[in-house]
């Protein structure tokens, strides 16, 4: 069974490229959260400093969960 384009399933990935990776996916979580925040406050009707206020808060509040879930899965 291959798992993807020319790759032999024997073989597996660097460690750099999955570092790479999973770097990228955790600041699209962090991202995620945080902007999320921002949307949630912009449908709230909400100025543009609580706006800003609330991503920031979000953007923390995904560092946390991100670093809960380091802390979990290590």
């Amino acid at each position: 069974m291959r798992r993807g384009p020319g790759r032999d399933p024997g073989t597996t990935s660097s460690g750099s490229e999955i570092t790479r990776s999973s770097t990228w996916l955790e600041a699209g979580f962090v991202l995620l959260v945080g902007l999320s925040g921002g949307m949630m406050a912009l449908q709230g009707g909400a100025s543009l400093a609580v706006i800003g206020l609330m991503m920031i808060g979000g953007l923390i509040a995904g560092g946390a969960l991100l670093w809960y879930l380091r802390w979990i899965v290590d």
